[in-house]
């Protein structure tokens, strides 16, 4: 009796499978200890800026950290460091108690009670422009003057050509 108990014990522990994790759990915990380096409560403020401060203000000002008062009990409220761009510093320090009543909405309490700004470029990826379409009788003209038998090859051809030659 005794040596099946033990076979049984065995069989249990091999028998675990390991799944595969979501790519976003395993990326929580590296880019949760960056951010909490940063002063940030959660990396939300960071990946949804735009949301919580609304697109205006997203598109001239990001978080840079906050900054936690060192005080023993811990209940007074954070200073938010935001880096926006020269010319818009004015307006986002007008704009202030509605970014620190947007913030503190987010969280649920009172997170924040004041901005520190920094003058310097924002760090966020430029939109890329849009491309021109392309010019459709031109590439028929082409894809027509190519002595190609393979229709698909030769549209596309056409489409690379007239590419090619746009001004």
């Amino acid at each position: 009796m005794v040596p099946t108990v033990v076979a049984e014990r065995q069989a249990v522990s091999k028998s675990r499978e390991t799944y595969a994790r979501p790519l976003a759990e395993l990326l929580n915990k590296c880019l949760g200890d960056t951010f909490a380096r940063q002063g940030f409560a959660s990396r939300e403020i960071v990946t949804h800026w735009s949301e919580i401060g609304g697109h205006e203000i997203g598109a001239c000002a990001e978080p840079v950290r906050m900054q936690w008062p060192r005080n023993p009990n811990g209940t007074e409220p954070a200073t938010l460091i935001l880096r926006v761009e020269g010319p818009t510093a004015i307006e986002i320090q007008h704009q202030a108690s509605l970014i620190v009543e947007r913030v503190n909405r987010f969280f649920g309490w009172r997170a924040v009670d004041r901005l520190a700004l920094r003058q310097a470029p924002l760090r966020r990826t430029r939109e890329r422009p849009a491309r021109p379409a392309g010019d459709p009788e031109a590439a028929q003209r082409i894809a027509r003057s190519l002595a190609i038998k393979d229709a698909p090859l030769r549209v596309a051809l056409g489409r690379l050509g007239a590419a090619v030659k746009r001004p």
